[in-house]
């Protein structure tokens, strides 16, 4: 059985965090079970000894929320740490630090939290990111993305400035801006995954729909554009946004996800992963997807749909890359998030 977290919005009648069972020899999504009643925890992320950091929401306040994972499986609560506004809409872990980080949409900035020897956290650091961009969604800043580079720098997405931001991280969770690379008009950064080889990033478009190829410089901490492709098919005109990125642990396979073409769309990657070609779309059986994941085995693939309360499961061919459907309508209410433990 290969375990899994789920973070949802608590709009209708989710309670929060759940988990559910993939059993890899049945080839089925099976145990829906909450876990974490949570006040939309719509991103999380854990800890190798499984502290689980989340997004959170308290009434007026948002921020994120700390906790424990106990002997019998359950969670304990640590501590909340909040702000006025609306809670971050990403969460991601530095272990070797000892740090959380955190993007805010709605509020335009990053911050850091120290992690605490009982697994609780403290504010660190604050960054406000600044400007905007000529798409109706782009009148200021709308930070989507704030995780680690392979040299352990922060690399952030800033969807209403078009910006990709790069930092140097102090032991402390002191951000200091190294580099920054500035997508065409209208791309609206939201999220980014880095090539196995540490030298290729991906970069997905929410506004645009399109991935961006970047080369990376780990000296200098600056991305270069080297490709730029749609993620949907010639002729298509109605809304979409893009969401999650992943890439295949060999580096062969990009895969991303279309809300509105409600769509996988799969990318054969070359072999120095500068340029990657489309090699499938294959629909995700529910509407608005938006988080997926690769199991850590590579060999299924588990995706979030929002607007109809269901997960998918696909069955990954290693060899080729493409998908194809085992599972639709697992019910999972308000599902954004999906974080295999």
């Amino acid at each position: 059985m290969q375990k899994i977290l789920l973070g949802s919005y608590t709009r209708k009648t989710s309670q929060g965090i759940y988990t559910i069972d993939l059993d890899t020899t049945k080839k089925e999504l099976v145990n829906l079970t909450s876990l974490i009643k949570e006040d939309n925890p719509t991103f999380l992320d854990t800890t190798t000894d499984e502290k689980l950091f989340a997004v959170s929401k308290d009434g007026d306040l948002g921020g994120v929320a700390a906790y424990k994972k106990e002997a019998d499986g359950t969670y304990t609560f640590l501590n909340r740490v909040t702000e006025e506004g609306a809670p971050p809409c990403y969460v991601a872990v530095d272990e070797v630090r000892g740090l959380v980080f955190g993007a805010n949409y709605h509020q335009g900035f990053l911050t850091s939290y120290k992690i605490n020897e009982n697994g609780s956290i403290t504010l660190a650091d604050h960054i406000q990111h600044e400007g905007s961009g000529p798409h109706e969604n782009q009148t200021g800043p709308h930070a989507h993305y704030a995780d680690l580079t392979p040299d352990n720098r922060l690399v952030a997405c800033d969807l209403g400035n078009d910006t990709v931001y790069t930092y140097d991280v102090s032991n402390e969770g002191n951000l200091t801006e190294v580099a920054t690379f500035k997508a065409n008009p209208g791309t609206g950064p939201r999220h980014l995954v880095f090539h196995p080889n540490n030298k290729v990033a991906y970069l997905f478009g929410e506004l645009s729909s399109e991935i961006v190829v970047l080369a990376y410089d780990e000296t200098t901490g600056i991305f270069t554009e080297k490709q730029v492709i749609s993620t949907l098919p010639e002729g298509f005109s109605d809304f979409n946004g893009g969401a999650a990125i992943r890439i295949s642990k060999d580096g062969k396979f990009l895969y991303a996800s279309n809300r509105g073409h409600n769509s996988l769309a799969v990318y054969k990657v070359s072999e120095e992963g500068l340029t990657i070609e489309l090699i499938q779309l294959i629909s995700v059986e529910g509407d608005f997807p938006r988080d997926f994941d690769i199991t850590p085995d590579q060999k299924f693939v588990v995706l979030a749909n929002q607007n109809t309360d269901n997960l998918t499961l696909f069955e990954r061919n290693e060899t080729t890359g493409e998908l194809s459907l085992l599972q639709k309508d697992v019910f999972a209410p308000e599902v954004v998030c999906v974080k295999f433990i």
